[in-house]
Formats: C-alpha cells, structure tokens, sequence
C-alpha cells in the first residue's frame, strides 16, 4: 500500500447542546468509505460510548449521531488532511489541522479529549497554543491498543467523561 494525500471526507458532529469534545486523529479507509467516525467493526468506540450510557449498542450511522447528540457530545479529528498509508497513524505526514473554532464556538465545550496517542500529540503539535485550551488523553478504542480490555476502556473513559456531563 502506498501513501497518499488525504483530505477528512465528512463534517464535524455537534450542536449548541455538546459539552464534551472528542478527538480522533484521521478517519481510517473504513470510516472514509463509510464518511462516518470509527467505521472500522473492529474499533471499540461504538462499544465504549453507549456502555458510559448504559445505552445499546448503534448500529446505523443515524443511530450512532443520536446517541453521541443525545448525550451532549461532539465528534471531530485533529487532522484534516495528511498523507497517510492506508490507516496507519504511524505513517501519518504533512499533516493540516482541523479548524476547531466552528465547534468551540457553537457549543459550550467544557473538555477536549483525544481518542489515542496520534491525536493528542498532533492537538499538542499544532491547536493547543492557538487555541488555548488543553486537551487530555483517552486510551485509545482502536484495536492496535489491545492491552486495553474493552472493561478497562469503559472504566477509563467513563471516569474522565462524565463529570463533564454533570
């Protein structure tokens, strides 16, 4: 497989009522077909988030926006366009960030996590010092990260998301 230029296929998901930002880093070849966060089957995020909710599972991407609405969320990526080999975030160069502003500024966004390792260093990299704001780190739900249980991911996510909610 070879690298390739990028660009982020599909928009940002909030409204007026988010309260807490997530970050990935770049949606994977799944995600791009699918233009829709965490479209890979084996990505545990469609799994953790309902499980902080005591909600099911979604299985339809209009579900999967419900659920993240319903619960005062917001999705986006730190990265709008790089090159990338396949969906490695290991090979991730040339990297552009995403405007974040759009987001901060239509919602009262109380925290910013980073989904994983990419993502937090590229906010670090190239939107903290602009945007003033920190980020923390979340372990990753990708399947790269499979020391993290999927329990230990729910707890850990769990505990650093809700008392944003509160």
């Amino acid at each position: 497989m070879e690298r390739a230029k990028q660009t982020h296929p599909f928009p940002p998901l909030y409204d007026a009522a988010s309260r807490v930002l997530i970050l990935g880093s770049f949606p994977s070849v799944k995600s791009r077909e699918q233009r829709f966060f965490y479209g890979h089957p084996q990505n545990r995020f469609w799994r953790v988030l309902p499980a902080l909710f005591g909600e099911a599972a979604p299985t339809t991407v209009e579900e999967k926006k419900a659920l993240v609405l319903r619960n005062r969320l917001a999705l986006w990526d730190t990265i709008a366009s790089c090159e990338i080999v396949g969906s490695s975030d290991a090979s991730i160069t040339n990297v552009v960030a995403n405007d974040l502003r759009p987001i901060l500024d239509g919602a009262d966004i109380r925290a910013i996590f980073c989904n994983g390792g990419t993502s937090y260093r590229w906010y670090n990299k190239l939107l903290r010092d602009g945007l003033g704001r920190e980020a923390a780190l979340l372990p990753s739900t990708s399947p790269a990260n499979a020391q993290w249980t999927l329990e230990r991911l729910t707890a850990a996510w769990r505990a650093a998301i809700l008392p944003y909610l509160e």
